[in-house]
Formats: C-alpha cells, structure tokens, sequence
C-alpha cells in the first residue's frame, strides 16, 4: 500500500497530528492518567488497524515471526515508550521545556546517522537544521532571549528528553525495516508489541488507583489521539522516512511548534502573536534549504 501524496504533504500532516497529540496531552492531563491515556490510544489504534491489515499479517506471518527481534525494538521505542513518556512528562514539566526538548529530535537523527550510519550532512543542511532550529526557539521563547536562562531541568523534562531519545533512535532504526513487510502488517505488529510492556505499566498505574471517567470529552479525547497521531501519523511517517530518508523527515518535526501555537489558539484559548509568525518563517525557511535538491553542477 502506498498513499499517492507527495512525501513533504504527508510529513507536514504528520507534523500536525502530533503537535495535536501534545496539545491534546496537555488538555487533558488532569482527566486522563498518562498511562492510561497511551494504553487506550494504542489498543484502540490497534482495533482500527486490525479490519485493514489483517489479510496482509496473515500472508507475511513467516517473515513477522522471522522479524520479531527487530519489531520489537520498534514496538517498545516508538508505541511503549515514545508518547507514554510525553504524556508522563507532560504532567510535571511546562509546554514551554516539552517543546524546547523535542525540537531537539531532527537534530539527533542526524547525528546518529552521521555516527553511526557515515551519512554525510551538507553544509546547506547545517544551515538549515540551524535556522529551523532558530525559529522553533523564537516561539518557544517568544523571541525572549531570557526565557532560555530561566528553564528549570524537573522530572517532567527528563521523561520528555527520553522520549526525544526513543524517537530518534525508532527513526534512524527504520532504515533497517524489512523491505518486503507491508508497511498495515509492520504497523499492526509493532503495535501488538509494544502494548504488551504497556499494559504491565498500566496494570501498575491501576493498582495505584488511577482512573479516567468514561464522559464525552475523554472518549472522544482518545479517539483523535488513536486516529491520527497514531494510525494515520504513522503511516504518513513510515513511508515518508523510506522514500526522502530519516534526515529530511526529521526536519519536519521542527512544525511541531508552529501547528501545536496554532491549536492551541484555537482549543486552548491561547494568542498567536509576532514572534509565533516570525519563527514559523525561520522554520519554513529551513525546511527549504535542507529538502531543497541542488541544481546540477551545485554542491
């Protein structure tokens, strides 16, 4: 299966359903446990999925079962790990840290493919990681220098910075996804997967009397983050990393900010201001430079 859309259309959705995803952690942080939060997410995720892929999880049974070392990495970096570690982090950090940390994760891919992977990174990329970089901590800092020196590191900064890791380290790996696995059979499996170590943090969190009231606002609250930041979001990013590579993709998180001040504006309640304009310029202005293809005869 492979979606007719240009790579850059579905990264920048991508992009758009997981600041949705942090602006959705962050609303219902008080009313929904984290935990629980990411084991509805993702067994709801799983449900979605099973209708459609699970002709082809029959079909490539042997190369899954071949594959499940590998896709269990995947399984506990990007499903266990990644999201439930935002939404721990969300409950004890602010906005502004979580998304100064996880700007940080296009900058990481491209050093764990450089270290590990001997990718070369242009100097036109440089200066594009530099000025998308620039923006993000223009919205960040509301293009105020002072708010970098006044960060405080707590528990809820660590939880994301694991998380930034987790993320890096899944994306950079997906370079070593089995080529033939039918991207409805990858994502079905690593979502199996990985909901087996979370649903041990769950029982845990439940054991401690965590609960969440089944009203509207909760249920339709873990539908979104199940659809899209999770089904959709993460076929966009699967296909996408294969075709334009894990060092252009992870740009593209660098819109986070932009789509997460936007929804906030409009479902929190929050102002778009100047310096919200201004970084989003610096971001975009970045994204061009780094996925721009040179000219020939250009370095």
């Amino acid at each position: 299966m492979r979606i007719k859309a240009h790579p850059f259309l579905l990264l920048t959705l991508t992009a758009l359903f997981w600041a949705g995803n942090f602006v959705m952690g962050r609303a219902v942080k008080s009313s929904i446990p984290p935990i629980g939060l990411a084991f509805w997410r993702w067994t709801l995720a799983l449900v979605i999925l099973i209708p459609f892929s699970i002709p082809h999880v029959r079909a490539q049974w042997p190369l899954l079962r071949q594959n499940w070392r590998v896709l269990a990495v995947y399984g506990v970096l990007g499903v266990t790990c990644f999201n439930t570690f935002v939404y721990i982090g969300l409950h004890s950090t602010t906005a502004t840290n979580a998304l100064l940390l996880n700007s940080v994760i296009p900058i990481l891919i491209v050093l764990l493919s450089r270290l590990l992977a001997a990718t070369p990174v242009s100097s036109r990329q440089a200066l594009g990681i530099a000025i998308s970089l620039t923006g993000v901590l223009t919205i960040i800092c509301r293009a105020d220098p002072d708010v970098i020196l006044t960060l405080q590191i707590n528990r809820g900064d660590l939880w994301i910075l694991l998380a930034v890791i987790s993320w890096a380290f899944y994306t950079f790996l997906l370079r070593q996804r089995p080529a033939d696995l039918h991207p409805l059979s990858f994502l079905t499996s690593i979502v199996a997967i990985g909901l087996i170590p979370l649903s041990i943090l769950y029982a845990r969190e439940l054991s401690q009397g965590a609960r969440f009231a089944l009203n509207p606002a909760n249920i339709a609250s873990i539908l979104y983050v199940a659809l899209f930041p999770s089904v959709l979001a993460f076929v966009f990013w699967h296909q996408a990393v294969r075709e334009v590579g894990p060092n252009k993709a992870g740009l593209f998180l660098y819109l986070m900010p932009v789509f997460g001040a936007l929804l906030s504006a409009v479902f929190l309640g929050e102002s778009f201001h100047a310096f919200h304009l201004i970084g989003s310029v610096l971001i975009f202005t970045g994204i061009h430079l780094t996925t721009r293809t040179p000219a020939a005869g250009k370095g």
